[in-house]
This record gives C-alpha cells, sequence and structure tokens, in this order.
C-alpha cells in the first residue's frame, strides 16, 4: 500500500512540475519571440523610412525610440544590420540596387527578391530569411523594396529554445530525484493511518469469528431442544450473513495490504464458470429467471483459481437476486485478443441511480431494492473488482437495452 500510496503522489507531483515548467519555459520562448519580432520591425521601419541610409543622414527625425525590451534605433543599430535595397521607378522598373551592406545576396539575387515581393501585393512580409518592407522614395516617384536579413535573430531564437529544452530536461530530471526521495516521508502519515485502519478490519474480522461460531452452536442447541422458532431462523440468517460479510472484508483487507498470495495455476475457465452455474438454477428457478449461457468450450487461465470461483460465485448471486421475476440472466464466456472475457448481464426493474462504475464502491446502494432483503452485502462488486484487479485485468459496469446491466471482466 505504501509503495501505491508513493507511486500515486510521484506521478501527481511530477504532473505539475511538468504543466509548471512547460508553461515556463514556453512563457520564456514566446516572450523572447516576440521581442525579437518587435524589434525586427522597429528596425526595418526605420531602415524602411530612411531608405537604409543611417539615422544621422536624416537628421533626428530618423532616430527610433528604445522600448522596455530592446535598445533604441540609431546609427550604431543601423550600421550593424544586414539589409539590401531594391529601387523602381513608378512604371516597375528596377532602376538602382544596394547590397553594400550584406556579402551574401548579389545584384542579381537582389532583383528577384525584388521581383518575388512586388509579385505577392504587400507592403511587408517574410521571404527565405528575410523581413521586407515596401515604401514610396522620398520624391514619391518610385518604390523601394528593403530586406532584412533576420537568419541571426532565427538561429538566436532556436539556440535559446534549444537551451531552455534542455535545462528543462535537467530540472525536471532533478525535481524527480528529489519528489522520489521525499515521497516516502510525505506519505508516511498517510500511509500508517490507512494501515493502521486495515489491521484494524483484520484483528476485528478474526475476533468477531469466535463469536459467531458460539452463537451459531447455541442455536442449534437451541433449536434441538426446543425446535425451529421464527427467531431462531432470524439468528441463524443473520449470523451467516454477518460471517458471510466478515468474510468479504477480510478478503478486502488482505488484498489492500498486499499480503495475499495469488498462487497462480493454469485451469478450464470454461469448465469452472459451467459448474459455478449449477448452484444457481434453482434459485433462479424460484423466480422464473431464464438463465441463458454462451461459454467457449476450452478457454483456459492461468490465475488463482480459488479466488476465480468466488469472483463468478459474486457475479452470479449479484445477477440472481438483482434480476426480477421472469427476468433473464446472459453469461459470456470467450477468448478475444489473447485475452479471456467473462460478461453478466441480467434485467432488472429499475436501473440504479449513479454511474455505473459506483456499483463497485463499498456498501453503495444504488436504489432501494439493493437492501438486505436481497440478502447483499454491499461489499460482493467491491470484493470482484479487487480479485480483477489482483490479476493484473479490468472490470466494468454498463447499462444495456433501458433495464439491463452488464459486468464485464477481462484477464
Amino acid at each position: 500500500m505504501i509503495r501505491t500510496l508513493q507511486k500515486k503522489f510521484i506521478t501527481t507531483a511530477m504532473l505539475a512540475i511538468s504543466i509548471l515548467l512547460l508553461v515556463l519555459l514556453g512563457a520564456i520562448n514566446v516572450g523572447y519571440y516576440l521581442v525579437s519580432g518587435q524589434q525586427e520591425k522597429v528596425l526595418l521601419d526605420m531602415l524602411a523610412k530612411n531608405e537604409g541610409m543611417p539615422p544621422h543622414d536624416m537628421g533626428p527625425q530618423g532616430k527610433e525610440k528604445g522600448t522596455l525590451f530592446g535598445p533604441p534605433m540609431n546609427e550604431d543599430t543601423a550600421m550593424s544590420a544586414r539589409f539590401f535595397t531594391v529601387y523602381m521607378d513608378s512604371d516597375g522598373k528596377i532602376v538602382r540596387t544596394d547590397v553594400s551592406r550584406i556579402s551574401s545576396v548579389t545584384e542579381d539575387e537582389a532583383r528577384e527578391y525584388a521581383k518575388d515581393a512586388a509579385s505577392e501585393k504587400k507592403d511587408s512580409g517574410r521571404m527565405n530569411g528575410f523581413r521586407y518592407r515596401i515604401s514610396q522614395t522620398r520624391d514619391g516617384q518610385g518604390t523601394v523594396f528593403l530586406f532584412l536579413d533576420t537568419s541571426i535573430q532565427r538561429r538566436n531564437f532556436l539556440l535559446v529554445l534549444a537551451l531552455s529544452i534542455f535545462i528543462g530536461i535537467i530540472c525536471w530530471g532533478l525535481m524527480l530525484l528529489l519528489v522520489i526521495l521525499l515521497s516516502k516521508k510525505a506519505i508516511l502519515p498517510i500511509a500508517a493511518n490507512m494501515e493502521k485502519q486495515k489491521q484494524f478490519v483484520t484483528n476485528a474480522g478474526h475476533e468477531i469469528k469466535t463469536p459467531l461460531a458460539i452463537i451459531m452452536a447455541n442455536t442449534d442447541a437451541m433449536e434441538l431442544h426446543q425446535g425451529e422458532s421464527k427467531w431462531s431462523r432470524n439468528i441463524r440468517n443473520q449470523t451467516i450473513r454477518l460471517n458471510g460479510l466478515m468474510q468479504n472484508l477480510l478478503t478486502l483487507s488482505r488484498m489492500d495490504e498486499e499480503v495475499l498470495r495469488l498462487h497462480a495455476s493454469e485451469f478450464s475457465m470454461s469448465q469452472l464458470t459451467e459448474e459455478m452455474l449449477h448452484p444457481f438454477y434453482e434459485s433462479a428457478a424460484l423466480k422464473q429467471i431464464e438463465i441463458r449461457k454462451e461459454i467457449q468450450q476450452d478457454v483456459m487461465i492461468r490465475a488463482n483459481k480459488e479466488h476465480f470461483t468466488q469472483l463468478v460465485s459474486v457475479l452470479l448471486d449479484n445477477a440472481v437476486k438483482y434480476t426480477n421475476e421472469g427476468g433473464e440472466i446472459d453469461v459470456c464466456l470467450e477468448k478475444a485478443e489473447k485475452r479471456v472475457v467473462l460478461r453478466v448481464k441480467n434485467t432488472c426493474e429499475k436501473l440504479p441511480e449513479g454511474e455505473p462504475e459506483k456499483l463497485f464502491d463499498r456498501f453503495y446502494r444504488g436504489d432501494s431494492a439493493r437492501t438486505q432483503k436481497s440478502g447483499g452485502y454491499g461489499i460482493g462488486l467491491s470484493v470482484a473488482q479487487a480479485i480483477v484487479e489482483a490479476h493484473k485485468g479490468t472490470i466494468t459496469a454498463e447499462y444495456e437495452d433501458g433495464n439491463r446491466i452488464a459486468f464485464t471482466v477481462r484477464i
């Protein structure tokens, strides 16, 4: 139990830490991308307004003020930028190119870039690692295309992204180690309290066995001397009921404490199901219930036979108890996709309230029909679920056709 709680604690803590790291590193990278893009835009606007000339050539109006996340765009910034310009006249003919501020682009390539940008019919955009802006010349007689190289900014962004991912992985690993080291200590009070509760159930169950045996023996002796009466029958029935309840509680307690050994062996699930059906035919006939079976032959399984006998008994007993008079019970066993599938479906007068999975809760009463009058303890399905989970399987409940409950076991 401590190991299970520890795993859940580690999983929950690491999920929270993972979300926090993703949000934090994501915010850093998105922020850097937006700031970098804003700086590119400001620099591009300034160069386009000055037609690619340094700010001092245009006077004070050419300088741009700095922002909270970037330095002022001045002559030094402009001189460090890598860009080229292409001039077109009013007829769309290229009249001049300037590639003096960049060495990786020739004049012919610059002209091709300008033609491609003109064909897109947009004032600005991106193209092959460049960010461009189209504006009118100062004399208004032509158009200037300014292409700013943003490859360095893009490499810087990828570098920041790679570093943040690397640092995030390192931090995640360190946090995992720290959580593992502290998890046992963190859950120790909860685990100790749960262990005390389970130990109490186990000890109480064993202590109650003796009084129950004495009550039953005294009832037998009383009936032997005085004859059977309604009071003796009530004592016997309630004693049997209490004894069955304690057996189920002890089974659940042993499974929760993880002291139960499966002692698995290979046996025929088909034969076991057939054998377990026979005792229920008589009780089903008293309520005029029809039991229909569809059991595939030679279905073998490796599990604890005693536990699976109890599992099938619980499902069949539950079906007979809560099936309406004149109703139907369908029992199906088959081998599907390398798994053994057992399905028990029964009709009922009224479906229980709430979600089907609630039926596996201990002492859950879905409706007024699921009372002591039916002879149920309220934990039979909990025992079935514990047995299935102990064998690494699944058990589910479903409502079908308006008045049917189906329990499906997959092992």
